[in-house]
C-alpha cells in the first residue's frame, strides 16, 4: 500500500511515518508513503494557497490551481467535465483512489477502514482554513471522507486516523489473533483487559483469568464482551442482530441480558 498525502504541513505526516508500529511497517516494505506540499505548486512568489471565496464570508479557501497542479502530480487524472459524478465508479484505473478529508463526508468506520486496507495507493488531500474550492472536488475527488460529526482545523488529522485505522489491517503488520479479538471484530467491543500486578488499589483481577482454564476464559471474554457492548453501545447489538453478525452463543448471552433488564 503506498499512501499519497497532499498537505500544507508535510512535517505532521513524515513524523507519524517515522515513528511506533508505522516506522517498522514502512522499514519492513509494507507500507510507502510519500508527502506533497501543496505550496510547491504555487506559481507566486509568495507560494499562495488561499484566497477569500465569492459571495462573501468569514475565512479563507484553498485556492483550485496550486491543488489542481499537486493532484497531477500525484498522478490523479481530472475529469473532462466539471458536472461529472464525483464517485469511486466513474473514476478512470489508471487514477488512484483519491479522498478529500471533510466534515461533510461519508462517515469513517471500520468496515471502510477494511476496505481501504486492500487497496493499492490512496491519495488523500488534507484541507485547510474553510476547506477547498468546489471545483477540486467534482473535478478530482473519488470521496469524501469524515472522520466524525465535528469539524477540526487540520485535515491532516483526519487524514492520519483513516491512514492508522486501515494500515495496521494489512497482512504483517499485526497479528491476525489481536485483530480478531479487538473492538468492531464481530460487531462487538472488546472485552476488559488485566496484567499485572494481581491486587491494584485493593482491585484484583478476576479469578477465572488465573484459572489457566481456557474455555471458560473464552466464555468469560465473551460475556464481558456483550455486556460491555450492552452497556456502551447498545446501537452495534442492534445492528448485529438485523445482520445476523452472532454466532448462537452470543445471541444467547444477549436474550439472557435483555431478561435481566
Amino acid at each position: 500500500m503506498t499512501y499519497t498525502v497532499l498537505t500544507l504541513f508535510p512535517e505532521i505526516i513524515d513524523a507519524y511515518f517515522n515513528a511506533s508500529i508505522m516506522a517498522k511497517a514502512v522499514e519492513r516494505g509494507i507500507v510507502s508513503y510519500r508527502t506533497i506540499n501543496i505550496r510547491d505548486y504555487a506559481q507566486d512568489r509568495h507560494h499562495t494557497c488561499d484566497d477569500a471565496p465569492y459571495g462573501g464570508g468569514p475565512g479563507m479557501l484553498m485556492l483550485p490551481e496550486p491543488l489542481g497542479r499537486a493532484l497531477e502530480a500525484a498522478g490523479v487524472k481530472g475529469r473532462e467535465s466539471a458536472a461529472a459524478d464525483s464517485t469511486a465508479a466513474h473514476r478512470t484505473a489508471a487514477s488512484p483512489r483519491t479522498i478529500y478529508l471533510s466534515p461533510s463526508g461519508r462517515t469513517f468506520d471500520q468496515k471502510m477502514a477494511e476496505e481501504l486496507a486492500r487497496c493499492e495507493e490512496l491519495v488523500l488531500l488534507c484541507g485547510r482554513y474553510e476547506g477547498i474550492d468546489q471545483r477540486i472536488i467534482d473535478r478530482y475527488i473519488d470521496e469524501e471522507v469524515s472522520v466524525g460529526d465535528y469539524v477540526l482545523s487540520s485535515g491532516e488529522t483526519a487524514a492520519l486516523v483513516l491512514i492508522d485505522a486501515s494500515y495496521r489491517l494489512m497482512d504483517r503488520v499485526i497479528t491476525a489473533e489481536s485483530l480478531d479479538e479487538e473492538s468492531f471484530s464481530g460487531g462487538l467491543l472488546e472485552y476488559p483487559q488485566y496484567t499485572r500486578p494481581e491486587v491494584y488499589a485493593t482491585l484484583s483481577v478476576p479469578e477465572v483469568l488465573l484459572s489457566g482454564h481456557h474455555e471458560n476464559i473464552r466464555r468469560w471474554r465473551l460475556r464481558r464482551r456483550v455486556e460491555k457492548t450492552w452497556t456502551l453501545r447498545p446501537d452495534l447489538i442492534r445492528r448485529g442482530l438485523e445482520l445476523g453478525l452472532f454466532d448462537g452463543e452470543t445471541r444467547g448471552i444477549i436474550q439472557e441480558i435483555q431478561k435481566d433488564e
